[in-house]
């Protein structure tokens, strides 16, 4: 009875584990969504919304569908960016290595907004001041929490529209960039980065204020320098 008993319970176990297993699997992109919006709630401070997410457990691939982030209150609270798709395919082994190391990005932006405060600061640069995306290693890298960034092997980018919206004198306008499928390779650096916002601030007549904002460039990509001490000491050599 004792031996009965106990396959019995066993059975039930394994029966309940096989559950958890299958519901986590069917579930497994309903959690990542939400593992998403809380990372991005915490590293910008912005509220977002996320559609759908799915990644696959075997291959490296990561969509999300409606993705829209929202400026925070002293931005006026609004749309920042509507992002109907963002398809991201990566390099497993570099990632086992904790280098992050993108084979595809490809990234269809229906809108971004940039807002100017009553401060006059802009929503983008502070939040590129904000994302806390690197940490100072010993070889000067910055990295996406602990993974090295090796760069973009290919990114495919679509921007529809921008709006430029000034709350000190409540201006408000649309800029169009129709901006389609273009394809940018090798975006490794924050010098590849300002040429791309350079293509898009051409292609919205001037109008769309990106390629002005350094510091998201030097915040995500650029490498860290060391500065020389007020002291005197650290002096870069002769």
């Amino acid at each position: 009875m004792i031996i009965k008993w106990a396959f019995k319970w066993i059975f039930r176990v394994v029966l309940l584990v096989l559950v958890l297993v299958v519901a986590l699997f069917l579930s497994k992109d309903a959690i990542l969504r939400a593992v998403t919006e809380h990372r991005i709630r915490k590293q910008t401070g912005m509220d977002v919304s996320i559609g759908r997410l799915s990644g696959g457990l075997f291959s490296p691939v990561l969509t999300i569908e409606n993705l829209k982030l929202y400026n925070t209150p002293e931005f006026g609270g609004g749309l920042f960016a509507d992002v109907p798709e963002l398809h991201v395919e990566y390099d497993p082994v570099a990632l086992a290595q904790q280098r992050l190391h993108v084979t595809l990005l490809r990234a269809k932006i229906a809108e971004i907004d940039v807002v100017i405060n009553q401060q006059g600061q802009t929503n983008i640069v502070n939040m590129a001041h904000g994302v806390r995306t690197h940490q100072k290693q010993p070889g000067g890298k910055k990295v996406f929490g602990k993974f090295d960034f090796e760069g973009i092997d290919l990114l495919n980018l679509t921007l529809e529209k921008g709006r430029r919206v000034d709350l000190r004198n409540r201006d408000s306008r649309e800029i169009p960039v129709r901006l389609e499928n273009q394809p940018f390779p090798n975006v490794k650096t924050g010098a590849d980065l300002r040429a791309i916002l350079g293509i898009v601030w051409l292609r919205s007549g001037g109008q769309l204020p990106l390629i002005t904002l350094p510091d998201l460039t030097k915040n995500i990509f650029e490498k860290t320098v060391d500065r020389p001490k007020a002291n005197g000491t650290n002096r870069p050599a002769q």
